[in-house]
């Protein structure tokens, strides 16, 4: 294929894997003032945040509402960090030429899975067991052979296996890259824990084989476990909470959001590291474009999904569909439901028709951001309202019905600081990450070269794209 587009428009001296290696290991080992001046204020965020979550720990667990909001932030974590690898993974298996300079940005979110594994014990002190009688997956019933506790085990296991799966798939993409700064780096703390980490890679075609199948089994798997864990989440630590709410749409619904949040998500980082990061010479137009189109589809499906579901629950009239339109839709949570509608759909769809918008370096972050604040009012339409109803824990009251809808609550000084933390959280932690992990990868620029040529085409030059095998 051709491509007008020069992958390195910014310097054109940067024309050999070599010039490539010297550039981003340059980059990887110098650091400004103004990168551990953006930390300092993300680790001042996340102290805040410990202060909140020690804060609404004295309170106790057994009161499920006032922790409504610290479920929505595990649950925003895991739709937008944990769903980011999607982005380099489903490009890489396409085999696409645009998502090289950036799936090491979507790969290095995994570590934020560390974080949200912290965040998840304490969703399992604050979900009762399946004693109270609500409904679940698990076909419990007093007697039986499943345990009470049988949502708290299969979710934590599924939610390790998605942190570990997505740690392996970052070292072993980050593998090539570790020799070469173990190679190249001058002496220090980098070069010794790349030592380790390189685990002997001296780039055989034995070990560029066995790199390049266990990268696609553990992306395959990834993605699974990732459907699977929305799949819990959303079921046992939100619907069953809900007497009357049946909806079988609504675990790929929240799946679908994680999908157009992930890529909202690294779209954001991209342009980041494009204005400010230095990185110009790699990331351009193409990416940015790519994403926003990939944002655009997505933002589709959760409209699609979302529809879907709210047709029935709108057609079927029952009095407790109608008290599930009111809770989440048309009652306290009015406000929220029109920001998720705007942000995550009205927004993106009418400006990625714009073609000024769409076709620029300034546009898609702009619709990102959009997506990202749509589902953090999301995560909170959802999370706080069902954590609100009354009788969580309690077999005497009734699990068929919303009997009485509950007012909104709002955050309070805890919820705030909780809130704050966990964003600045993830983010503190995907900087310090990139201290050890370069945030280019270096090897898959490397592979470039080997697939490219420049050639004359009637007036101007263009770039020939080989594809690989």
């Amino acid at each position: 294929m051709a491509s007008g587009h020069a992958e390195h428009p910014g310097n054109p001296a940067l024309v050999t894997a070599e010039d490539v290696t010297k550039d981003l290991l340059g980059k990887h080992e110098g650091t400004s003032n103004n990168f551990w001046r953006v930390a300092s204020v993300f680790g001042i965020l996340l102290i805040l945040g410990i202060i909140g979550f020690v804060m609404r720990l004295s309170d106790g667990v057994s009161d499920t509402a006032v922790w409504g909001y610290y479920a929505a932030m595990f649950a925003f974590i895991l739709t937008t960090a944990q769903s980011a690898p999607m982005v380099a993974i489903a490009p890489r298996i396409a085999k696409a030429h645009w998502r090289r300079p950036i799936s090491r940005v979507a790969e290095l979110w995994t570590v934020v899975g560390l974080f949200n594994l912290l965040l998840f014990i304490p969703m399992l002190w604050i979900l009762p067991p399946l004693s109270d009688g609500r409904r679940s997956l698990w076909f419990y019933f007093d007697g039986g052979d499943v345990p009470s506790y049988s949502p708290h085990i299969w979710s934590t296991l599924a939610i390790l296996g998605l942190v570990v799966i997505g740690v392996a798939l970052l070292w072993m993409s980050a593998l090539p890259d570790f020799a070469m700064v173990r190679d190249h780096a001058p002496d220090g703390w980098k070069k010794r824990w790349a030592t380790r980490l390189a685990r002997g890679w001296i780039g055989s075609s034995a070990q560029w084989n066995m790199q390049k199948h266990r990268l696609g089994i553990l992306g395959a798997f990834y993605f699974m476990m990732l459907i699977f864990v929305h799949f819990l989440i959303s079921v046992d630590f939100l619907i069953t909470l809900v007497p009357g709410w049946v909806d079988s749409l609504f675990p790929i619904t929240h799946a679908a959001n994680g999908l157009q949040a992930g890529v909202a998500t690294v779209l954001l980082t991209i342009w980041a590291l494009y204005k400010f990061g230095g990185y110009k010479d790699y990331i351009a137009f193409d990416q940015i474009w790519a994403l926003g189109k990939l944002l655009f589809a997505l933002s589709l499906l959760w409209f699609w999904f979302w529809f879907s579901s709210f047709n029935i629950f709108w057609y079927g009239g029952k009095p407790e569909e109608q008290a599930i339109i009111e809770l989440l839709m048309s009652g306290p949570y009015r406000w929220a439901f029109f920001g998720v509608f705007f942000f995550n759909f009205l927004f993106p769809m009418w400006t990625m028709m714009w073609n000024p918008l769409r076709r620029s370096t300034w546009g898609p972050p702009i619709i990102a951001a959009s997506v990202l604040i749509g589902t953090f009012l999301d995560r909170i339409r959802l999370y706080v309202s069902a954590y609100s109803i009354d009788g969580i824990g309690n077999p005497a009251i009734n699990k068929h019905v919303v009997v009485e809808i509950p007012e909104t609550i709002y955050p309070s000084l805890a919820d705030i600081f909780i809130m704050l933390g966990a964003l600045g959280g993830m983010v503190f932690i995907f900087l310090m990450a990139t201290r050890l992990i370069p945030i280019v990868n270096i090897w898959e620029q490397r592979e470039l070269k080997l697939y490219e040529i420049h050639k004359t085409f009637h007036r101007t030059v263009v770039k020939v794209l080989g594809k690989p095998d």
